[in-house]
């Protein structure tokens, strides 16, 4: 599992692009959108930053209530009056083992149910945070339908970019990539 699966640790795609947006960025908006441009990002990561922590803790909490639950079970079944015997209608007598020891919460266990608990927190966090944002994000750069039409000028005109620079590479045979 790589460190992209998760929503709050992405990283952009290479240094070519982020300057190429930068320069986008720079000539076809106004100051105004590009404000705006920034405040949409930003509330993109807050979101999935906060999906992600509020992830982690209701993970943390699902796995010490599973974790207690587990333990007083534990606790229920030991106190509990056990048949130690078994009597066939033959008049045979065999003894039943005792199987307590083996239902006995272990710390393995307990380090388990937090680590699993805990990743699948910050990950559905994560991602609900950061689908949260994004329609935040969208809704904020949508509010205004001029501004709406220059921000979606100005991608179309990155998309572009981006694609004749891959392209170009496709065309060169290079190795190296702003993909990688």
């Amino acid at each position: 599992m790589s460190a992209e699966a998760f929503a709050a640790l992405r990283k952009t795609q290479g240094e070519e692009l982020a300057k190429l947006a930068e320069e986008h960025f720079k000539h076809d908006l106004r100051e105004e959108d590009r404000d705006l441009v920034k405040s949409a990002a930003t509330k993109a990561s807050t979101h999935a930053l906060i999906g992600s922590l509020a992830g982690l803790a209701l993970g943390g909490y699902f796995a010490f209530r599973i974790r207690a639950n587990r333990n007083a079970m534990y606790q229920a079944f030991r106190a509990a009056e056990k048949p130690t015997h078994i009597r066939f209608a033959s008049g045979r007598e065999e003894a039943i083992p005792d199987i307590t020891p083996l239902l006995k919460p272990t710390g393995l266990g307990d380090v388990m149910t937090y680590t699993f608990f805990s990743i699948a927190g910050v990950f559905l966090g994560g991602e609900t945070g950061l689908l949260t944002g994004t329609w935040s994000a969208r809704r904020t750069i949508t509010s205004d339908p001029d501004r709406r039409e220059r921000i979606e000028k100005a991608f179309r005109s990155f998309r572009a970019d981006v694609l004749r620079k891959q392209l170009e590479e496709l065309e060169s045979g290079r190795k190296e990539s702003i993909w990688s």
